[in-house]
Order: structure tokens, then C-alpha cells, then sequence
């Protein structure tokens, strides 16, 4: 286009605000508007909400009618879980979206949902496109792998990191962590939460043309041998204190595609595999390819391990941006889209 793209950045927590922050350092993007979850957010310039140093005349609001009445070509929207109802106003209102919250094909929404996504892309013609570091850009690199196989049996991807760094004690106690290990119902939850993983399970199978028959989840909970104070939460001695689970899919008997974590919460859990540190990638066929993805801080860098992580986790949705706009109304995937890249620096 022959203009900067016109973004609305939606939420401004842990991952809006690397979002945000990204907006304005790029020329090919224009931040015309930024939603607001919390009150005390409203009315604030969007260079204060992101460690932003000059002001840029855009204020943060909760009015989401006008927020549509920008005439916006993107939004990109980052909080912790999706609201249906948002998603279709954007949508329908012709506002492509690039999301961070638990999307990647919109698969563990009800059909209902779905279908209503699915209008408002039409009604608006939009795009709807869900990404992040896991799933997401892990994923990506899988696909990719693969491509260097005559034969592909099945693609694995594990995170496999300590935790204790993401402050996020509702996140992290929704898969399990600090509570009893005979808490009822309990894997049936983390099924639930992590269920985003099965979709990107099921797009990797339909990208390498593997049919599959059904998706299963199992899980292994590891007890904590001694209190750990995480400054947010903690985790005491004797509850949950890793959890390893994998969403699979499988091909009659043959389980083609594995996407889980192996993860901790601080020094008191050896969990059933080595902690990778980072995201193990493999691809078993003809040949076998193995990668393991390392998020590591700039010489100069002086935030913290958590603001690392939460770039990693926005960037692969926000540069998303003119890949999104530019394609064709509806849902579309990783596995649509020409591969993504960041923007030089220079």
C-alpha cells in the first residue's frame, strides 16, 4: 500500500504492550487507537502504556464503537483469552485481526462460534489469524523442518522451560500449578486451557496431508519438594509443581503430531524429562531433523527474562500485520501464509 497500515492495538498487559511498543517503532504501521481493559488505564497516552519516549496524541479508551469508527485495517488483540463477541464486532466492521489469545484456528471454539466468526469475516471482509511463540512460531519452524523430508512420520514440539519467570498466578494456576495433585477434574482442566495446543496440532497434520482420525491429551503432573516464593505466587511443598502434557493426533494407531510442554515453577521439581530451555522441535521421517529455539537476550539488553519472553511471544502476531490484510477474508493460518518476518532495525 502506498500508506501506513492503520492498527488498533487491543489490551495493553504483558504482551499488548510489547504489541503496542512495536506499533510505533515501525513506518509502515500507524497506532490509531488502543483499547483499554482496565479503567485506570483510560485516557492515557499509548507512549506511556508502552515505554513509549515521545507522546503520540493516541489515548487509550474502552469505547469500543469508537474504536470501529476509525476505519482501521487491523487490530491486534492480546489479551489473555478471546471474547467472541469482540472478534465479530472488529470483524464485521472490516478490521483484519492478529491475535495472540489463545487462536490459532479458532478449532476449540464452538461451531456456533465459529460460524459467527466465519459471517463477520464475510459481512466485513476481514481476516481473522492467530499467533505467538507457542504454539505459533514453534509450529512454523516445524512446517518448515518438515519440508526437508521425503517422508514425515510425525512432527513433535515441546516447550520446555521454567515458568517461574511469567507472572501470571491465574495463568499459571489454571494449569495446575500450586494446587493438590488430587484436585478433581484436574487434567480434564488443563485439557481445556491448553487446548489452543490441539490446534495447532491439527493444522501442522493438515499442512504435511495427514488425515487424522481424532485427538487425544495426556498429561503427568510433577509434586513440588519444597516451598518456592515466586514473589506473585508460590508454589509450597507437596502440590503441583511441573506439568507435562501433549495434545497428539493421530492416524489409526499412529500418533503423526505431538505439540505439549514439559514445564516447572521454580527450584523445587525435577520433572520427568531434562528441562530443553527452550522449544525442542523434531520432525521424524526420512531424514530425522531436530532444532532447539533459544530465546536469549541482546548484549545490551537490561529489562527483564519476562519482557524477553513477551516480545517473543507478540512479535510473530504484530509483524503478522501486512500479511493479514493482504489476504483473502476469513480464517487464516500459519500454514496460509507466506512466512513472516521482523522489520531491519536500521
Amino acid at each position: 500500500m502506498d500508506r501506513p497500515l492503520r492498527v488498533i492495538q487491543w489490551t495493553t498487559g504483558n504482551i499488548g504492550r510489547r504489541s503496542l511498543h512495536a506499533i510505533l517503532s515501525r513506518p509502515d504501521l500507524e497506532l490509531v487507537g488502543v483499547y483499554a481493559h482496565g479503567a485506570d488505564k483510560v485516557g492515557r497516552d499509548a507512549a506511556d502504556l508502552a515505554g513509549w519516549p515521545e507522546a503520540t496524541g493516541v489515548l487509550a479508551t474502552n469505547d469500543v464503537a469508537a474504536l470501529l469508527a476509525l476505519g482501521a485495517d487491523a487490530c491486534c488483540y492480546n489479551p489473555l483469552w478471546p471474547s467472541i463477541d469482540e472478534l465479530v464486532a472488529l470483524l464485521e466492521s472490516g478490521v483484519n485481526v492478529c491475535a495472540s489469545a489463545a487462536w490459532i484456528t479458532g478449532g476449540k471454539q464452538s461451531p456456533a462460534d465459529l460460524d459467527r466468526i466465519r459471517e463477520a469475516c464475510e459481512r466485513g471482509g476481514a481476516s481473522i489469524f492467530g499467533s505467538g511463540a507457542h504454539p505459533g512460531m514453534t509450529n512454523t519452524v516445524g512446517m518448515v523442518l518438515s519440508g526437508s523430508c521425503e517422508r514425515v512420520d510425525e512432527i513433535r514440539i515441546t516447550e520446555s522451560v521454567d515458568c517461574s519467570t511469567y507472572a501470571s498466578a491465574e495463568t499459571q494456576r489454571a494449569m495446575g500449578f500450586s494446587l493438590p495433585p488430587d484436585t478433581p477434574g484436574l487434567a480434564e482442566s488443563v485439557r481445556r486451557e491448553s487446548e489452543v495446543f490441539a490446534e495447532s496440532a491439527a493444522m501442522m497434520a493438515d499442512a504435511i496431508g495427514a488425515p487424522l482420525d481424532r485427538m487425544t491429551f495426556d498429561v503427568e503432573f510433577t509434586e513440588a519438594t519444597g516451598d518456592s516464593d515466586l514473589g506473585f505466587m508460590t508454589i509450597p511443598a507437596g502440590t503441583i509443581g511441573g506439568v507435562m502434557g501433549y495434545h497428539r493426533g493421530w492416524v489409526g494407531d499412529r500418533n503423526v503430531v505431538s505439540v505439549g510442554f514439559n514445564w516447572i515453577m521454580g527450584e523445587h521439581t525435577v520433572p520427568p524429562k531434562p528441562l530443553q530451555h527452550g522449544h525442542v522441535i523434531q520432525v521424524f521421517g526420512v531424514p530425522n531433523m531436530r532444532t532447539v529455539l533459544h530465546c536469549l537476550p541482546p548484549k545490551d539488553w537490561t529489562e527483564s527474562v519476562m519482557d524477553l519472553g513477551m516480545i517473543y511471544t507478540a512479535m510473530p502476531v504484530t509483524n503478522a500485520v501486512p500479511y493479514v490484510v493482504a489476504a483473502p477474508p476469513g480464517i487464516v493460518t500459519l500454514a496460509d501464509l507466506a512466512p513472516i518476518t521482523g522489520r531491519f532495525g536500521g
